[in-house]
């Protein structure tokens, strides 16, 4: 275990605590108990905020492509020397075993690293005209932008809500998660005693409804940035369209797995198994509704209820555990409620399907087959460590499924069929597809959904050039 630290604003460069501040308790999932009070801004604060945040934007937009890139990178080299005590921040408040926080804390240097060279790659062009004529294209940064990021990642939420507009010289106010503070303010105190302007990268917390409102409500913030629910996404995208605001929504998703007879079995047993008990489930990307061809279904089926009843489930600061808690007590109350509906509509429990224990908020690893399309839980984003397995006659059936939610964020299947996987790529509907993987992100790789898994994208340039806009400028010469 590890100290957790006292937790503040970040407003304009300085610290403000919980002195006549409003506060909320900041809960260990391992054990549920208190082990922090988190101020919340007021509307003076919020006020506050959005001034720091216009003039940061002015003189921010005006520091050369070759000094933002310089702070950034040193950014990132800050975030890499505090790597061990960020992680255990993060584990504290989020439960994920250490070593995937571990992960993340390395994934947000990769990203800032690779934000940093976007610096000086955004170009322009200027268009072929007649002598005496000239157009040049150029791209320059919205404005404030207001970020909003969910619990699951506390880190690399704060990371994808800060890296691109600051390389695209925007100012940004972030608010992380209140339920797992700690990892997203020191990301942000990375950045900032790297040299980013205390007006340029602010840190403010608060309900979230009354933040988002007061933050939206102001002509100060060009552009929103959320990582959360759909239905919140959506609330949030109606906001912003009052004020025609740029919006980016990386939202919920529910990701088909589609397993043909010619597939790996063991490899993608091995994989996927894997991918979905990472962060107890609670990941946008997760694969949840596996979808595998009848010749290879029981092989596949057993293999992954063999892998489920082995995961090691404990506190995440401990050596061999596999799988941490779910992040607060919602976790386990959602998922039994899903698997109740499930198994009473006909889905097979094959394993796990209860709680651990009474401290904390621990589930076990589960896995449902033959579930029900009518049962809610093939319809709604489990988000915990839950597996439905069904068997699928035929490839227009499996794409069919695949495709039936209005949900579109990843996608994944396994075939050693090279055309096949091809005509895959063309069918699936979905923001990002891993062929014969679990892997759907890269720093370098644009990461969204299509239909109500959002729009807009973060990582990879497009994640920088979401936080511009376009300007074009005829000249006679």
């Amino acid at each position: 275990m590890t100290d957790y630290p006292q937790l503040n604003l970040l407003i304009g460069g300085e610290k403000l605590d919980g002195a006549g501040r409003d506060t909320q308790d900041v809960l260990d999932p391992s054990s549920g108990e208190v082990i922090a009070a988190l101020p919340m801004a007021s509307k003076e604060d919020l006020d506050n905020a959005l001034d720091n945040a216009q003039a940061g934007f002015k003189s921010w937009r005006n520091t050369s492509a070759d000094e933002r890139e310089g702070i950034l990178r040193k950014g990132a080299a800050l975030i890499r020397e505090r790597a061990k005590d960020i992680g255990a921040m993060l584990t504290r408040e989020q439960g994920k075993p250490i070593q995937e926080a571990m992960g993340e804390m390395t994934y947000c240097a990769m990203l800032l690293e690779f934000y940093a060279g976007e610096c000086k790659r955004t170009y322009g062009r200027t268009l072929v005209r007649p002598a005496g004529q000239r157009v040049e294209v150029r791209h320059e940064p919205i404005g404030a932008v207001a970020g909003f990021s969910a619990w699951n990642f506390p880190a690399l939420n704060v990371m994808r809500k800060i890296g691109g507009p600051l390389a695209a010289g925007c100012s940004i106010i972030v608010k992380p998660s209140e339920e797992t503070p700690a990892a997203g303010i020191a990301i942000v105190q990375c950045l900032l005693d790297a040299g980013v302007p205390g007006d340029a990268c602010q840190v403010v917390f608060g309900v979230p409804d009354e933040v988002s409102r007061h933050l939206l409500g102001s002509s100060i913030i060009r552009k929103v940035t959320f990582t959360g629910s759909t239905a919140v996404g959506k609330h949030l995208a109606k906001l912003a369209a009052e004020d025609m605001k740029r919006a980016t929504m990386e939202l919920g998703g529910h990701g088909p797995v589609l397993i043909f007879n010619d597939a790996d079995v063991d490899k993608a047993l091995k994989v996927m198994a894997a991918a979905k008990y990472r962060n107890a489930g609670q990941v946008c990307v997760s694969p949840t509704r596996f979808l595998v061809e009848e010749d290879v279904f029981e092989r596949f089926r057993d293999g992954f209820v063999d892998h489920a009843k082995g995961v090691k489930v404990g506190n995440g600061f401990d050596k061999d555990t596999q799988m941490g808690p779910m992040a607060s007590g919602r976790g386990p109350d959602g998922i039994q409620a899903k698997i109740a509906d499930a198994t009473a509509k006909g889905a097979k429990l094959l394993a796990g399907g209860e709680r651990i224990g009474n401290q904390g908020f621990f589930h076990q690893p589960t896995v449902l087959s033959e579930v029900p399309l009518d049962a809610e839980i093939m319809n709604e984003e489990p988000f915990g460590p839950v597996a439905m397995i069904n068997p699928v006659t035929g490839y227009d059936a499996m794409i069919e499924e695949a495709n039936r939610l209005p949900y579109g964020l990843a996608a994944y299947a396994w075939t050693q069929d090279a055309k096949r996987r091809m005509q895959l790529a063309d069918d699936i509907e979905a923001g990002m597809v891993a062929l014969n993987a679990a892997t759907v992100s890269a720093a370098d790789a644009p990461f969204g959904g299509v239909k109500w898994s959002g729009y807009g994208l973060e990582d990879g340039a497009e994640g920088v050039t979401a936080c511009m806009v376009t300007k074009t400028v005829h000249e006679a010469i």
